[in-house]
């Protein structure tokens, strides 16, 4: 799998309609509602490579620095989920740190993730940052940081 399409599935968490679902799912419990149901739709259409709640939930000028010094836009992160996905997903998130505010929030935390693509597990584990901005009454990740770790 590419390194970015990686950063792409690591900047969230995944899989749930909750504020907690379970390891795949970030704890939002502690934020308010309407930036922890965001969160968990974030989490949701990364795990789902789901194009259309991606556009919905990333800024227009929304960027990802990612794995190998790689800079992504929106329209970069829109493609990697039209890529073909791979099967036998996992995802963890922990480690989690949250500050929010008024207009703003950073959601972060460590995921580990793996996938089979081609026949080949890939693995990862990421420490990342979103930055989400509540803009005209709804909330958006504005900017991703994900650095792999050993």
């Amino acid at each position: 799998m590419r390194a970015v399409t990686w950063g792409a599935l690591a900047c969230g968490a995944l899989i749930a309609v909750a504020a907690h679902a379970g390891p795949e799912v970030g704890d939002y419990s502690g934020l308010p509602k309407d930036l922890a149901a965001a969160a968990v739709d974030y989490d949701v259409a990364q795990f789902k490579s789901n194009r259309a709640e991606l556009d919905r939930l990333l800024a227009d000028d929304y960027v990802l620095f990612g794995t190998g010094g790689r800079t992504q836009t929106k329209a970069d992160a829109l493609a990697d989920a039209a890529a073909p996905a791979g099967t036998n997903k996992s995802v963890v998130i922990s480690q989690q740190v949250e500050r929010a505010w008024q207009s703003g929030a950073v959601l972060a935390g460590v995921v580990d993730a793996s996938e089979v693509r081609d026949g080949k597990r890939t693995v990862i584990k990421a420490r990342f940052a979103d930055v989400w901005a509540k803009r005209e009454g709804r909330w958006q990740v504005i900017f991703t940081q994900i650095d792999l770790l050993p």
